[in-house]
């Protein structure tokens, strides 16, 4: 099964990490993968625009499916391998439904946390301004506390006490934030979920390459 996959993919990238992350917890490791260079262009090469004309990272293949959106990618192993490995999608509607409503609130998550970590790499010099700096670093502190809450109330997992698709999907997006200097000292609960699920096999056997090169990140959210 897994030698007819394909992942091309990118060292620290979430999209990429989710989609690696849920291959090793449906016991699918084996699959043949090539590590590629964003500085290098590498993802706008012909072979990976032969599968995916976006030229983005990841690139996903199955025998014949090709899907690329990591959360497609990603619900797709769980549909074709419900019955291996790890179950990430529980079968109880109550429990289902707050899975789903985490997954998706975890593209809100990646979104306002971009805002701050690339905006003075997107924004041109001049037309950057320090009130909208300021607006996004507030709009991710909000959206960080949200999270904070969320774990208080339940636990030790995003969705409850069981590792599920919402983990899969939001925890990369949340160690990339630790990984650009957010405090874990600000947000204890959320920095208390890092270092559980960081430990986890999937998540070890997946880690980012050059993180692992080089531990020191960036300082970009220390004043989130």
């Amino acid at each position: 099964m897994a030698q007819d996959m394909l992942l091309f993919w990118g060292s620290g990238s979430p999209p990429c990490w989710k989609i690696m992350i849920a291959l090793e917890e449906k016991n699918l490791q084996g699959y043949h993968n090539k590590l590629l260079s964003f500085e290098k262009k590498d993802h706008k090469s012909k072979e990976v625009m032969d599968i995916n004309p976006r030229g983005q990272l990841p690139t996903f293949k199955h025998g014949n499916n090709v899907i690329n959106e990591s959360y497609g990618a990603c619900l797709y192993l769980e549909s074709q391998f419900k019955s291996q490995g790890t179950q990430l999608i529980p079968d109880i509607p109550l429990e289902q439904a707050l899975v789903y409503q985490r997954m998706f609130e975890g593209q809100t998550l990646q979104q306002k946390q971009s805002d701050v970590i690339y905006y003075t790499w997107r924004v041109p010099e001049a037309e950057r301004h320090d009130s909208t700096v300021k607006r996004n670093k507030e709009a991710l502190t909000a959206e960080l506390q949200l999270w904070e809450g969320y774990l208080s109330k339940a636990g030790p997992y995003l969705a409850g006490k069981a590792f599920t698709m919402a983990d899969v999907l939001c925890f990369p997006v949340i160690a990339y934030g630790f990984r650009f200097g957010l405090s874990q000292e600000k947000y204890p609960k959320l920095g208390q979920y890092y270092t559980l699920v960081k430990e986890r096999p999937s998540v070890t056997a997946s880690w980012p390459p050059h993180w692992l090169e080089n531990p020191q990140g960036m300082d970009t959210l220390k004043d989130v």
